[in-house]
Order: C-alpha cells, then sequence, then structure tokens
C-alpha cells in the first residue's frame, strides 16, 4: 500500500468518496489513506475545498435509510467545520458543461472539476479515474495509490 503525498501548503479539492470514506469508514484502507489529509487539515497545514454540491451528495444514503447520527456527522464536517464549500456559480456551470461536452463526465462530476479548476487546487482527490480526462486538473486517484 502506497501513501498519499500531500503538499506542505495549499487547497486539496476533495470529492464526494473522500469525505464518505472519511465518515463511514467502511473501507479501512481508504480511511487510513486519507488520515495524513485530515491532520494536516486540522493542523491548518492545508485547506480542504470542494463544490456545495458534496452536501447533496453525501446526505442522499443517510435521509433515504434516516440515518439521524450520519447525517450530523457529514454536516458537521461540511457545514459547521473549516471546509471550504463553494457556491455553484454561473460560471462554474459554464465550465462544467464544457467539460460535460468534451469528456463525457456526467453532470455532477463535472461541476466538481469545474469547481476545483476555479480554485486552483493544488491536488484534486478522488477515486473516479474520469476525472483525468480533464486538462489542468491535478487528480489523484485513491485506488492507484493502494495499488502502488
Amino acid at each position: 500500500m502506497g501513501q498519499l503525498i500531500l503538499p506542505s501548503s495549499g487547497a486539496i479539492y476533495v470529492d464526494t468518496s473522500v469525505v464518505i470514506y472519511t465518515i463511514e469508514g467502511s473501507n479501512p484502507e481508504y480511511y487510513s489513506l486519507l488520515q495524513p489529509l485530515w491532520l494536516k487539515f486540522q493542523l491548518g497545514e492545508l485547506e480542504i475545498i470542494s463544490s456545495e454540491l458534496i452536501l447533496m451528495e453525501a446526505l442522499v444514503l443517510p435521509l433515504r435509510n434516516a440515518n439521524n447520527s450520519l447525517i450530523q456527522a457529514y454536516e458537521s464536517l461540511l457545514i459547521s467545520s473549516e471546509v471550504q464549500l463553494i457556491s455553484i456559480s454561473e460560471i462554474v456551470l459554464r465550465q462544467a458543461a464544457s467539460l460535460r461536452a468534451t469528456t463525457n463526465l456526467k453532470t455532477p462530476d463535472a461541476i466538481h472539476a469545474a469547481t476545483a479548476l476555479s480554485v486552483n487546487c493544488n491536488q484534486f482527490i478522488t477515486n473516479d479515474k474520469g476525472f483525468r480526462n480533464v486538462p489542468g486538473l491535478p487528480v489523484i486517484i485513491l485506488s492507484e495509490i493502494l495499488e502502488s
């Protein structure tokens, strides 16, 4: 198992899978892999950024299952912490449409990619290899790190 190499400072964009692995801990390998990210975040060495879309994506299953403790855990991390959620602006939507037209990303992924590009993040951490098709996006794929 490899390890997540993080910059000493800067902005890290996380997609929904990263937050799910962290909050739910259902995959111990990914949970362990992500711990250095959250430690650097807690120490104020890194910013963690995502689109507001992450809140909707993360809450679907807990709401469907009426899992109030999981809902609270997601809201605590995404709303009540220092995680910076970027608004889905017209500029982001236009860039997402362009990405969707040129890369075959689905709409939510195109919104995440466009948001990440709009904030010039140092890394984009995900487990979706489809993001590799986005020019200029500094993609880190978790499954590839585990395989290395």
